[in-house]
């Protein structure tokens, strides 16, 4: 298979398509303002492909941050697109379209991926997606876009996720989660007084979850918004640990960016030697994968936020262009078989 990746800083979708030819299925980034204009435009062209779309960055070697940005595959997939529905309230009901695009694509584990943009509501989306991709072993990579849109085979819906399944002819696919976080000391709290639908966690162990973390980091309310970069929080997911980001302060609780629940044990994270971690990625896939013929990722919006900071941002994207075709999109959080998971890359690799 070949992946294309084609992006107009200025929103040309023109531009952005020049050289792609017989695309099997399609990746549209764009953004707010011409998001709409660009999936119909995008049908027209190459009508009947298969495609997803949703408002967000995207990058290869470079990042187009207002731009639109095409990522394609071809030579060598079977493909097919679709949407569930209704995300925030019923995603099930609507879960035989994937079933039915399971059985045409055809595919195992070993050979096929999911690849998912999604309005919000991400934890029920997951959960209810996964009920069906496990039963054949199927794996899932995806994130959230911006503005609560997506997109599927040249048609905008709202609260929905639109969806791809991506079979590799030619060979294998793999899915792989980077976390450039470790656990801060031995801190291991119980969480309280929460509000699942606006991701509030009032308490950590009985008291104000604001003021614990304050106490333990030493930050003001207005520090605690750039302090997650390098502290978020973790909930403890078996063997995994699943990041939680703060969005903002809400009195003495804080708002995060994915759910938290009663009764959840959380750890405090700490930043990582990123680079390193980054190196051991791209070592781990060129062990798994000698061939590879194209990777997808999705970096989280605060690992570019941080990167970019840092100054790594670009070097990032040189690294990751020595494995091959790589190209991405940056999203709201991302999206790990049934997992929702913040400041995180998750990504697939095709050999």
């Amino acid at each position: 298979m070949k992946q294309f990746f084609g992006m107009s800083q200025q929103g040309n979708l023109d531009e952005a398509l020049q050289g792609l030819r017989s695309p099997q299925f399609i990746m549209l980034l764009s953004n707010a303002g011409q998001f709409e204009e660009h999936v119909a435009a995008l049908e027209r062209r190459f009508p009947g492909v298969p495609s997803i779309g949703c408002i967000g960055m995207s990058y290869q070697t470079s990042v187009a941050e207002h731009g639109v940005g095409i990522i394609a595959f071809s030579e060598g997939v079977t493909a097919a697109a679709n949407v569930l529905e209704h995300a925030s309230t019923m995603p099930v009901k609507y879960i035989q379209r994937l079933e039915l695009d399971m059985k045409s694509v055809g595919g195992s584990n070993g050979d096929t991926v999911c690849i998912d943009f999604c309005s919000g509501n991400d934890a029920c989306v997951l959960t209810t997606i996964y009920t069906a991709l496990h039963k054949r072993g199927i794996s899932l990579v995806g994130g959230t876009g911006d503005q609560g849109k997506v997109s599927a085979n040249g048609r905008v819906y709202q609260d929905a996720v639109a969806y791809g399944l991506v079979r590799n002819q030619n060979g294998r696919v793999k899915t792989y989660k980077e976390n450039i976080y470790h656990q801060l000391g031995n801190y291991r709290f119980v969480a309280s007084h929460t509000d699942r639908a606006n991701y509030v966690l009032g308490a950590l162990n009985g008291r104000s979850a604001k003021q614990v973390y304050q106490d333990i980091l030493h930050v003001t309310d207005e520090e605690i918004l750039t302090r997650t970069f390098q502290n978020p929080f973790g909930k403890l997911n078996g063997d995994d640990t699943c990041i939680i980001s703060i969005k903002e302060v809400k009195g003495n609780a804080l708002a995060c960016f994915r759910q938290v629940n009663d009764s959840d044990v959380l750890i405090l994270l700490e930043l990582g030697d990123y680079r390193a971690i980054v190196q051991n990625t791209i070592q781990q896939i060129c062990r798994d994968f000698p061939h590879r013929s194209a990777i997808f990722s999705v970096n989280c919006l605060f690992r570019y936020k941080l990167f970019t900071e840092q100054g790594y941002m670009q070097n990032y994207l040189r690294d990751m262009a020595v494995l091959g075709n790589h190209a991405g999109f940056v999203g709201y959080g991302e999206h790990y078989n049934n997992r929702f998971v913040n400041q995180s890359m998750t990504c697939v690799v095709f050999e």
